[in-house]
């Protein structure tokens, strides 16, 4: 785990190391200042010998500077390398999410890989910054007092030999009963974030069923979760305190007590005292310092589990060793496909599907919820790959494609309509990243969008919100569709995206598709008969199965699905009039 998180300092490995180095040399000027004032108490003030009262206080006042300016320069150092490894892991995770699988993300659930890549990567950069330099200042403190100690008087000094196996059995244990409850933690927050996330990207639903009060209800409960479990590791890691003070108190109160016998003995001078006991103090700060990064490990070790889990993650989606870069054209065939989204599902989602649709051809799609049309369609990108059988796009198995390849050749526009922040041209070169203005325009006016674009103040530079919350749903389609088309594809893959459009527009963008891109293969998913009755040939879906192929006509005759859908559609539509 530790060596795959380290491939992220990179550049940040000389911080790294000048940190650790600074901090050294801070420590040992500041376990030597206590050394020095011994001198000028036991020797110059003792002796009221002015000039070495002078020269040592001079050397104080230089170690105590230099000592300060180690310290800050360690302190900037620790900042860079900690903010640096957070940025690159960071950014190594994200880089790696852009390869997974739909199957992959699954797996984790967006919710997750957000907490991965917000809190769980900010507890890492908090370790990993006391690791650099209070892990490194703790024992180098531990082990030069305690050798300074022993320069001043061995037999007080094995006091603090005590207190050192006593204060690391406490802490061991602490951190093996507190893990336990951060690894719950994180994966609440999970929930958490799930529970945010669903609420505000569906505020408007909320609002319109008056369902603040049952939203409120199931936030306060995940988040009542997080704050007992978060008490439950607190209340362990609270012994860390009063385990820390114990053994400071015994120590400097055995150190007093064995002191005063010397002093009164005349073995011991007034400085020596006042040495060990600084040095008492630094011995049991820095157990203290210790400490702190333990509970501070203890909190990362679970986030740094879950960011290596990501890393460490396989997508599903390969390119094979020599692919392909060249497809033919538009022709699609399923061969005995089957498709199982995860090895715990019931049943397959698909089952023993074969189709043959020559480029070219507008096909559609039509079924029930749930008959599995989308799935049917995401398989031929590679979304996902198929369980049994294979997917050819020109004559080649889709998985012989080299992905980027593939993707660039089948634009989809998906049931859950996209738009990212931006201007409207910023999101049509998603298509085409090389696109000019005028087929920005051409591709829009296809799509029968360029009519309400050209009503907006800022016409094609008009601000997209995120998601596209500041169109409507029928123009944020329209965008959808004019930016797939912008790619160009050999296959266009209409996923019920023009359900939010009126039937005179849908049979505009239709007939514009027709007409300019007639080599490009057409796959529309649809609920309305008249999207797909000027279609070369239907497919009908149910229950994973293709129940019907053929001509719109032929259907009409020969598939019951079919006729009672499109019955139920033309009476609805014959009442309306």
């Amino acid at each position: 785990m530790v060596k795959k998180l380290m491939k992220s300092i990179r550049e940040y490995r000389t911080p790294s190391i000048i940190c650790p180095l600074l901090v050294v040399l801070e420590v040992a000027l500041e376990v030597l200042i206590p050394f020095l004032m011994a001198d000028l108490i036991d020797v110059g003030l003792e002796n009221a010998d002015l000039p070495y009262i002078y020269k040592m206080g001079f050397a104080l006042i230089v170690a105590a500077m230099l000592s300060l300016l180690f310290g800050a320069l360690a302190g900037k150092y620790a900042a860079i390398a900690s903010a640096g490894f957070a940025k690159n892991l960071r950014g190594d995770m994200f880089h790696h999410i852009q390869d997974f699988s739909f199957a992959n993300i699954d797996k984790f659930s967006t919710a997750s890989l957000v907490t991965r890549l917000t809190t769980d990567v900010t507890n890492v950069q908090n370790a990993y910054q006391m690791i650099v330099r209070v892990l490194v200042r703790a024992p180098v403190m531990l082990v030069f007092a305690l050798v300074m100690a022993m320069t001043v008087n061995f037999e007080l000094s094995v006091i603090f030999l005590g207190a050192v196996p006593l204060l690391g059995i406490g802490l061991f244990l602490i951190i093996m009963k507190a893990h336990p409850y951060f690894e719950k933690v994180f994966r609440e927050y999970d929930h958490l974030n799930g529970v945010v996330q669903e609420n505000l990207r569906g505020v408007r639903v909320v609002k319109a069923y008056v369902r603040e009060e049952q939203e409120d209800k199931k936030f306060f409960d995940i988040s009542g979760r997080i704050y007992k479990l978060f008490c439950s590791a607190e209340k362990i890691v609270a012994f860390n305190g009063p385990l820390m003070q114990f053994s400071m108190y015994t120590c400097i109160l055995l150190l007093s007590y064995f002191s005063a016998k010397l002093i009164v003995g005349g073995s011991m001078g007034t400085g020596e005292l006042m040495t060990m006991i600084v040095y008492a103090t630094q011995i049991l700060m820095s157990l203290m310092m210790l400490s702190m990064v333990f509970v501070m490990v203890i909190i990362s070790r679970a986030s740094s589990e879950r960011i290596v889990e990501v890393l460490e993650e396989k997508s599903t989606l390969h390119n094979p060793e020599n692919p392909r870069f060249d497809i033919r054209d538009g022709a699609i065939d399923f061969e005995n496909v089957s498709f199982i989204y995860s090895q715990e599902a019931e049943s397959a989602a698909l089952s023993g599907v074969n189709l043959h649709i020559a480029s070219g051809e507008t096909v559609g799609i039509i079924g029930g919820t749930g008959s599995a049309k989308s799935t049917l369609v995401q398989l031929i990108a590679r979304l996902y790959d198929v369980t049994e059988g294979s997917i050819k796009v020109g004559g080649v198995d889709v998985r012989e494609y080299d992905l980027e390849t593939l993707r660039d050749n089948v634009a989809m526009v998906l049931q859950k309509n996209v738009l990212f922040s931006g201007s409207i041209k910023e999101n049509m070169r998603w298509g085409n990243p090389d696109a000019t203005d005028e087929e920005i325009m051409e591709a829009c006016r296809l799509a029968q969008a360029d009519s309400f674009i050209q009503t907006f103040p800022d016409g094609y530079d008009t601000h997209i919100e995120q998601g596209g919350t500041n169109v409507s749903g029928g123009q944020r389609q329209r965008l959808c569709i004019a930016r797939a088309l912008l790619k160009k594809p050999k296959i266009l893959i209409l996923d019920d995206s023009t359900s939010a459009v009126d039937t005179k527009t849908d049979a505009l963008i239709r007939k514009a598709m027709r007409e300019v891109i007639p080599g490009t293969t057409k796959l529309i998913i649809a609920q309305r008969i008249s999207s797909i009755e000027e279609a070369d040939h239907v497919i009908v879906m149910d229950n994973g199965r293709v129940n019907g192929w053929g001509t719109p006509a032929e259907l009409l005759k020969t598939n019951d699905i079919y006729r009672e859908v499109y019955e139920s559609q033309m009476k609805g539509a014959e009442k309306h009039e």
